[in-house]
């Protein structure tokens, strides 16, 4: 893109602001995080929701954590969590740090890990995974919003042709991290449904439920 046509294009709102708000949390966007979206917020709050009912010490997982918004939800608003915070780029490691500060959240309620995938976990089991992993294909990039294109890091956007890498890689190996019982939330592109239900077959993950968001979409599921 010519310095000319970028000029025109302007940067996200949510950039300029600086923040955005995440399930009552601030989210600042400083290091210029994937921006979190409203689809992402409907259903983390659903989740948060059937998470709370249990009312016991919840072992937390936020993967491909980008700014930290799901993580930093979860604990504000789930009083008995503990949170790891993982994420392979440095600039997201330090907006994440940046933002449980900001929400004033306990430093004995979470550790961060600088960690592709699962590699710096070694042998740590947890109740709740949740993971919004790359999940744009390549072969579609026309259909990406140009601001998105141009400002958003790329690396937390695209996912091979089919936009399926991370989400292969994640479910072939989740399910070592799992404690007994654990749940699994993750989200995708609803254009990808019935290749993440053979991902899931493939990988012996028989009880599992896929939701729609606010828009009637399907974009979560749910391990169990």
């Amino acid at each position: 893109m010519s310095l000319k046509k970028k000029r025109k294009l302007k940067s996200p709102l949510q950039y300029k602001k600086g923040f955005v708000k995440f399930l009552g949390c601030k989210i600042n966007l400083s290091k210029k995080p994937f921006i979190p979206r409203i689809e992402t917020e409907y259903w983390v709050g659903k989740a948060i929701e059937e998470l709370r009912i249990k009312n016991r010490e919840l072992r937390i997982l936020d993967i491909f954590a980008g700014s930290g918004c799901i993580g930093i939800a979860v604990l504000k608003h789930i009083k008995k969590s503990y949170m790891d915070f993982a994420d392979d780029d440095r600039k997201s490691i330090e907006q994440i740090k940046i933002n449980l500060k900001l929400d004033k959240v306990s430093p004995k309620r979470y550790k961060i890990y600088k960690s592709d995938l699962f590699r710096k976990l070694k042998e740590r089991t947890y109740n709740v995974i949740f993971a919004n992993p790359p999940y744009v294909a390549e072969d579609r990039i026309n259909e990406v919003q140009k601001s998105a294109l141009e400002y958003e890091p790329k690396k937390a956007l695209f996912s091979g042709k089919k936009g399926l890498n991370h989400i292969k890689r994640f479910l072939k190996e989740a399910k070592r991290f799992l404690k007994q019982e654990g749940i699994i939330y993750l989200e995708f592109d609803p254009k990808q449904k019935k290749e993440i239900e053979k991902i899931l077959e493939k990988n012996g993950y028989k009880d599992y439920k896929i939701f729609k968001d606010q828009f009637k979409k399907y974009r979560w599921l749910k391990i169990p």
